[in-house]
Parts: C-alpha cells; sequence; structure tokens
C-alpha cells in the first residue's frame, strides 16, 4: 500500500474536492453506533460517476482502502476506516435524475436523502416508503439493506431497487439492471450489491420503485396491560392479513423515555404505534378491525390522528427513542442492536430479552417493527465498570443466539459492518466461504471498504 502516492494523485486528479483535514477525517471516521473512532487519511467529494471511478482506479493501483460514505447514521461502523484509506462521500451526487409516474419509479443517485425523494415527489401524488427514521441517503439505505416502520406493508430496500449503476473495486462501470419490473437474464447482479456494505462496489445511481399516496392515512396509538398482550395482538393482526402500514411497539421504559425527552404525555405502558393506508371505506375498516382485536387483548381505546401533521409528530416522537433513551443516562456507553426472527417467535424472543436485561445491572429500552419480527434494543452501561461493560457483552451474546436459535437472524435491518461479525459465521455456516469467495473475486485487493461485513477478510486479503 502506498498511501502517499496515492494521496498525491487524488489531489492532482481531483484537487479541493480531496481534503485532508483532521476535523473532516474525524467526521467521517464515526458512524452513531458505539464501535472505536477509526479516521480515514483523506476524504473525497465526488460529484460525477466517472469522479468515483478515477477515484477507485487511483486506490487499486496504489492498493488505498476505500471506505463509501452517505450520511454516517450507520450502526455497526459500517462508515469507520480501521485501515485508513479514502472516505469517499458521496453526499454531493444528490440530483433526481428522473420520475416516471407512468411507471411509477425513479433514477436518483446516492446522495439523495428520502426526505429529499418524498419531498419532490409530493406534487406528484407519489412517495417512496422505506423510513428507518434517521435522515439517511438512499445510497446507504442500498448498501445496508435498510428498512424501516413501513416494511411490513411495502417490504425492504431490497425490494424497492430495480437497477443500480456500480463503480466496481477495478474502477469500471456497470448497470446491474434495467427498469423493467422483472426479469430472468443472467444472475441478479443488483440483489447482490444490495445490502453489500460497499464491501464490492460503490453505488452511484439507482432505480427505485415509488408508489401511489393513499387516498386516506390514519395513524394511532394503543396502550397494553403487558407486553405479551401487545405482541399478542400483532401477531393476531399478521395472520388475519389486516394489511396495517406500519405497527411498532415501544416497551414501558421506551414509553418513559420518549415522554421525558419529547414532552408528551403517553401512558407508561406497553404501547403500539400503527399506521393504515388507503381508500377511505377501507381504512375505516380496517381501523375497527383492528380495534376490536386490540380490546379483546385488553388495549385501551386507539388515540388516533388522521391529519399530516398530527401523524409527522407521532412519528418523529417514536424516531426520537435512541436520543431519548441516551438522555437518560447522560455519558453512559451506548449500544443499539436488532434481531429478526419468524413472527410466531416474537413473543417468545422479546419476552426472554426483556427478562434477560430486567435481570442485569443493564438499563435498557425496546422497540419493535413487530409487523415482520424486527426488534431492536437500546443498552446503557458505565464505560468505567468492568462489570457493567461485561453484563452488556453477554447480554447482547444472548440476544442475538437466541433469535438465531429461534430461525430467525443476527441483524434485520442495521447490517453486520465491525460488530456482528461473528454472528454471522453462526448464522450462515458454510455459505459464509461462499460469499468470501465472490468478495474475493469482485474485490481481489481487498480495497473496498476492508474489515466489514465478512469475518477474515482484511485489507489485501
Amino acid at each position: 500500500m502506498n498511501k502517499d502516492l496515492a494521496i498525491s494523485e487524488l489531489t492532482e486528479r481531483f484537487g479541493t474536492k480531496l481534503n485532508v483535514s483532521t476535523a473532516d477525517r474525524e467526521q467521517h471516521g464515526q458512524d452513531e453506533s458505539s464501535h472505536a473512532v477509526r479516521l480515514p487519511d483523506a476524504v473525497l467529494y465526488p460529484t460525477t460517476t466517472q469522479e468515483v471511478a478515477d477515484a477507485v482506479q487511483i486506490c487499486a493501483r496504489n492498493r488505498m482502502p476505500i471506505i463509501p460514505f452517505g450520511a454516517g447514521t450507520s450502526l455497526e461502523g459500517h462508515i469507520t476506516a480501521p485501515h485508513g484509506g479514502v472516505s469517499i462521500d458521496l453526499s454531493m451526487m444528490n440530483r433526481i435524475l428522473a420520475v416516471h409516474e407512468a411507471d411509477m419509479d425513479v433514477r436518483v443517485q446516492p446522495g439523495v436523502t428520502r426526505q429529499m425523494l418524498n419531498t419532490h415527489l409530493r406534487d406528484k401524488g407519489l412517495f417512496f416508503p422505506v423510513d428507518p427514521g434517521a435522515e439517511c441517503t438512499l445510497g446507504g439505505m442500498v448498501a445496508t439493506r435498510a428498512s424501516g416502520t413501513n416494511a411490513v406493508r411495502y417490504g425492504t430496500m431490497r425490494e424497492q431497487v430495480l437497477s443500480l449503476k456500480v463503480v466496481t473495486a477495478t474502477g469500471e462501470i456497470i448497470e446491474t439492471g434495467n427498469r423493467a419490473r422483472k426479469s430472468a437474464a443472467g444472475y441478479d447482479l443488483t440483489h447482490l450489491f444490495v445490502g453489500s456494505e460497499g464491501t464490492l462496489g460503490i453505488v452511484t445511481e439507482m432505480s427505485l420503485r415509488v408508489y401511489g399516496r393513499p387516498e386516506k392515512l390514519m395513524a394511532g396509538v394503543c396502550h397494553f396491560p403487558s407486553l405479551q398482550a401487545a405482541i399478542d395482538t400483532v401477531i393476531a393482526t399478521i395472520q388475519m392479513g389486516l394489511p396495517v402500514a406500519r405497527i411498532e411497539l415501544l416497551d414501558e421504559l421506551s414509553i418513559r423515555a420518549v415522554n421525558s425527552y419529547s414532552g408528551l404525555k403517553h401512558r407508561e405502558a406497553p404501547t403500539l404505534f400503527l399506521e393504515f393506508h388507503g381508500a377511505t371505506e377501507a381504512v375505516d375498516a380496517e381501523v375497527h378491525t383492528f380495534s376490536t382485536m386490540a380490546a379483546e387483548a385488553g388495549g385501551s381505546e386507539i388515540q388516533f390522528a388522521d391529519h399530516q401533521e398530527d401523524i409527522n409528530k407521532l412519528w418523529h416522537a417514536r424516531h426520537q427513542l435512541y436520543y431519548a433513551t441516551r438522555a437518560m443516562a447522560p455519558g453512559k456507553h451506548i449500544m443499539t442492536t436488532d434481531v429478526c426472527v419468524p413472527i410466531s417467535r416474537l413473543g417468545d424472543c422479546m419476552l426472554a430479552t426483556r427478562r434477560d436485561m430486567d435481570e442485569s445491572p443493564i438499563t435498557g429500552t425496546m422497540l419493535g417493527h413487530v409487523g415482520d419480527g424486527n426488534f431492536h434494543t437500546i443498552l446503557l452501561a458505565d464505560p468505567n465498570s468492568l462489570g457493567e461493560m461485561r453484563a452488556l457483552e453477554e447480554l447482547h451474546d444472548r440476544m442475538v443466539t437466541r433469535a438465531i436459535e429461534m430461525g430467525g437472524t443476527c441483524t434485520g435491518e442495521h447490517g453486520i459492518g465491525i460488530g456482528k461479525q461473528k454472528y454471522l459465521e453462526m448464522e450462515k455456516g458454510p455459505a459464509v466461504h461462499l460469499m468470501r469467495q465472490i468478495k474475493a473475486a469482485l474485490d481481489p485487493i481487498g480495497i473496498m471498504n476492508p474489515g466489514k461485513l465478512l469475518p477474515g477478510m482484511e485489507a489485501g486479503e
């Protein structure tokens, strides 16, 4: 690896688009996770696909690591630079290139955020549904196979991507597919790159599905006497095929944290946040059916909002849980993690995890995109207490191992990054060897986001 020569060549090619200041490097050496800060040697701000390709070619010649960067909101250390290298910040590539209203798809650059896209689409009666909560870029969402509150109705990023323009590890520019809704032509390269966490190439354009805005939206809050009652209601809702758009579960401590942080007055009890989309008559019928099921489980009368401003306030409060939990104990080490299990095992997994949390010295909140079996914990521990930090790791390990043993996955939407590599091997077994072969074939010198996703695949291996 010749970092000095690489930076010299990049400076000659890109001038002021390459930044080596400590402040800029620090900003690009950490995400919103608890993983250690690891700085890149430089940060590049390209504005075209060709510039990305030129940068990759320079880095490949000099065996210089490359770390794609979107908004820095990842949660497993995806954008840190354990081997140094160049952070390629794609935020300046933020153009909406085309909207095909008749076909209900769009073409965008990776620096476009979901909020930017939805603002652009609003007057056209369209919207993009994937909502992880953070102000993240669509390129980052493709890289981590992001999900979120709407996944139960619309699916994850995997279901939204039609085609990608990708710069490979050699600097070649390829298109993985087309705008057709289906194809039987060759290997599915599009979905090979979706969720690859920047380890196989850099996405510079994407074609995505969009949807018509529903005639009516209704969002509400329903409180339950116990976590079990809330989970049972969710499972009944999914099993009977009720087309709920969002259904989120916050435990009692989560509600307490959100109330304190956002100045709200929700009852401190296990609570479902839910939303229905569709034609007016259909939504009214679905709300009635759900209300009946919730009441049978001991749920409260649902507090509904049907004006967009009120709906936005409701979900904004829900999305603030990470910050609300952190505010409960300023200065404590924070770990946020997720798992996903078959819906029939959701209650067993969540209740066992809650018991573990209650019996440990760790403070933690729990929430779930429970309509698809995905839930999260946000855990706090004293960084100066060896006992608490050990308990934190043990709690995390039990949660993830339990989910895998129940037929689930170590991560429903956060990704592997640095933090969950050992669990990938536990979950996938011999299939990890095939993943390593794919990585070696597409990135033979190991410059694309080295040290992430695949255990044992470091720079140059």
